[in-house]
């Protein structure tokens, strides 16, 4: 049956950034569809996740790791097979912003947005790849890229930078790994409504200018992005290697 290749029982997934937002509706969703799930938080705690995911019937282990600091993704790598024996789906969705013009954006502010959002997925991707590899039998990985791995933005240079650079890293790593059975693809979410929108919803100038351009005439919301996620997550995108799947309300077609 077709919808089996959907399915993810047995599979065990970690989400970062898990607590709220993207990440919370794709450890659901992951869930869902049959997946034991770690899901990592930061700044908050992913418990009200993990209560979702329990509710499926499904295992799920919080852990918290601050993805500025170069050794978190070793150690969350650790505790996660400590927790819960293997690792068969990583998805790199944590991630961080900081607004400024370009001549005025500092370097900890560069260095902190790209240890979060590029360095710590590239260390990430590495721990899983390599124990997926090893182990055998393949495994998914799938990153959360954004319209700004396409576009330029307006100030925020260094998310513009992670971002392009998250969608090539996506690609390099397939190149090496789909030979493995290691699937490597990325999500590109549009404009969605979470708490890094936060300050563009509230601007109404800007908030009516994003809506003129989106031809499904509306913010993108966390749910939006679990299909996406369960099919890239499955045996059902087994043949996908190194895509980019824009998922943006038609935004990049206008």
């Amino acid at each position: 049956m077709i919808l089996d290749r959907f399915r993810l029982d047995g599979k065990v997934a970690l989400v970062t950034g898990a607590s709220a937002g993207l990440g919370k509706a794709i450890a659901s969703a992951l869930a869902e569809a049959g997946a034991d799930v770690a899901a990592h938080g930061n700044s908050r705690e992913p418990e009200a996740t993990c209560e979702g995911v329990r509710a499926t019937g499904r295992r799920c282990l919080a852990v918290r790791a601050d993805l500025s600091d170069r050794e978190a993704p070793r150690r969350l790598m650790e505790e996660v097979l400590a927790g819960l024996g293997r690792l068969d789906i990583l998805v790199n969705n944590a991630g961080t912003i900081r607004r400024a013009p370009a001549a005025e954006h500092s370097d900890g502010d560069w260095d902190h947005v790209l240890d979060v959002n590029l360095n710590s997925v590239f260390r990430l991707c590495r721990a899983a790849g390599r124990h997926m590899i090893e182990r055998g039998g393949g495994g998914k990985i799938i990153n959360i890229a954004s319209l700004l791995s396409f576009q330029g933005g307006v100030t925020v240079p260094a998310y513009a930078a992670s971002k392009g650079g998250v969608a090539q890293l996506t690609k390099a790593l397939a190149n090496e790994w789909a030979r493995h059975g290691v699937c490597v693809n990325a999500i590109a979410p549009g404009y969605m409504r979470t708490d890094n929108t936060a300050a563009l919803q509230a601007d109404e100038t800007r908030n009516r200018q994003i809506l003129e351009r989106i031809p499904a005439g509306r913010w993108g919301e966390p749910e939006d992005l679990a299909g996406a996620a369960v099919f890239l997550a499955s045996p059902a995108s087994d043949y996908l290697n190194g895509h980019v799947l824009v998922a943006d309300g038609g935004w990049l077609g206008r």
